[in-house]
């Protein structure tokens, strides 16, 4: 009699084994894909601390800080330079298409003024979209940081 219920029960490893793996690698692969999030996340927010020290350098008078002038486009160089060394991108946009804006207290840049500096990434999911409905396609991070000229 044992012989016959164990003929009844073979296989029943391998679908276990089935529904638990996919459990399984679904969760991994969610840790995996939230921990590059998290970190192109600390890599904007460091780019934009990059970009933020560019604009409070001191640089001799008369200044460009006209929106779209040379110090602007330094700025959003910096930010670029360090998002392009840094950032990890699987499958995401590359760093040309983060959105940088900038913005000042003061257009003179005079001792007491600040610098906003602010990141803007869509993030895209390497393989979470095609088994978690309705998570979308992509997450939107954003980094900002102000520093003040000293």
């Amino acid at each position: 009699m044992k012989i016959g219920s164990r003929r009844h029960q073979e296989g029943s490893e391998t679908v276990e084994f089935a529904i638990s793996a996919t459990l399984l690698f679904l969760l991994l692969f969610g840790i995996i894909e939230f921990s590059v999030a998290l970190f192109d996340k600390a890599t904007l927010t460091n780019a934009s601390r990059e970009g933020a020290r560019t604009g409070i350098l001191f640089r001799p008078a008369p200044r460009d800080t006209t929106v779209g002038g040379a110090e602007d486009a330094a700025i959003e160089q910096a930010v670029r330079d360090y998002a392009e060394q840094y950032l990890i991108s699987l499958g995401g946009e590359p760093p040309d298409g983060m959105e940088v804006s900038i913005s000042r207290s003061d257009a003179s840049m005079s001792p007491g003024s600040s610098v906003t500096v602010t990141v803007d990434y869509a993030y895209q999911f390497l393989l979470l979209p095609g088994f978690v409905a309705g998570l979308g396609d992509f997450i939107d991070l954003s980094a900002t940081t102000v520093m003040r000229a000293e």
